[in-house]
């Protein structure tokens, strides 16, 4: 465990650069944290970033589903991974009611789906159709599933519908929810001693792509109104019967009052813009490097400054 960070120089050298600013707010700006490591240390960057700029901060661990009813209502500031496969009906329904808007889109290109590391393709050679995979369930099977094969999905309020799918699509599968993205990488530790076949749900950006090569099933194409037209897929009578997007957005909310609250903080938001490697990043630092989340943040953005000062000084 690496000992705990003291802000660096350089970051609070970039106090100068803000000196023209217009004054925000003295109230704290509320940024919500979640249960998975990027969004802590994501975060926790943005919030050093404002604090470095004068402003007041405070973090506040929240559901990531209600997040957004709580942006909209002024009750946390914003929200920096706004993943569109796990959380963007709660965002849209959110925006609809109003209150909360889009502050734009990071470069990363994100998906969130079933995998599986590459030594599981060796037993089940079909991967990744969906359809090999269930022709291949025994080899997934647990003592708790019995004849059928173990999916162990993300924490229950990811809400992934993972066991409406099995449903829509027939899958001899039982799904098993993890108590935590950590209890997933565990999953695969364990399995990647005696090369077992596992199953898990994963998404990237993440470190993990860089530490275990594997791949996503394929399942039926998303397309729009899978999710809520059971017309829409191959089972005419059900919904959730296709895969997540495959490039999905991850975009930036905020509450409607935080432009003209903190008129500069908001302005670094919307500059702000991070990538997929850059995400997996700030995950390695916590769950492989052993960092704590603050001390992860201090940590990237003093290996960062070129990447996050111009957000402050105002460029592109």
């Amino acid at each position: 465990m690496r000992t705990k960070f003291i802000m660096s120089a350089a970051v609070l050298a970039v106090s100068s650069a803000t000196a023209s600013f217009a004054e925000d707010s003295s109230d704290p700006i509320i940024i919500p944290t979640h249960n998975w490591s990027s969004q802590i240390v994501m975060s926790h960057v943005v919030g050093q970033i404002f604090e470095s700029m004068g402003n007041s901060v405070e973090y506040v661990s929240t559901d990531s589903q209600a997040v957004y009813e709580s942006v909209r209502l002024g009750d946390v500031t914003l929200e920096m991974e706004v993943w569109e496969g796990a959380f963007g009906p709660s965002f849209e329904a959110a925006l609809e009611k109003g209150g909360l808007h889009d502050v734009g889109d990071h470069d990363a290109v994100t998906r969130e789906d079933w995998w599986y590391p590459a030594w599981t393709k060796e037993a089940c050679p079909g991967l990744p159709d969906w359809e090999a995979l269930n022709a291949c369930a025994e080899l997934f099977a647990t003592p708790e599933t019995g004849d059928k094969g173990r999916f162990l999905g993300g924490p229950v309020d990811w809400l992934k519908n993972d066991q409406e799918r099995v449903d829509a699509l027939g899958m001899n599968f039982v799904v098993v929810n993890a108590g935590s993205a950590s209890a997933l990488w565990a999953e695969v530790a364990a399995a990647e001693r005696d090369k077992r076949p596992v199953v898990i749900f994963n998404w990237t950006p993440n470190f993990v792509e860089a530490l275990y090569p594997g791949e996503f099933v394929e399942f039926p194409a998303y397309s729009e109104g899978c999710k809520s037209d059971p017309a829409v897929g191959p089972n005419p009578t059900a919904l959730y019967d296709c895969g997540n997007p495959a490039n999905g957005y991850m975009k930036k909310a905020a509450w409607d009052g935080m432009k003209d609250k903190w008129p500069n903080a908001y302005a670094v938001l919307e500059r702000i813009s991070f990538t997929n490697p850059q995400i997996a990043e700030m995950a390695k630092l916590v769950d492989i490097d052993e960092f704590e989340p603050e001390d992860a943040a201090t940590e990237w953005l003093e290996q960062n400054e070129s990447i996050w000062k111009p957000w402050i000084e105002g460029g592109a």
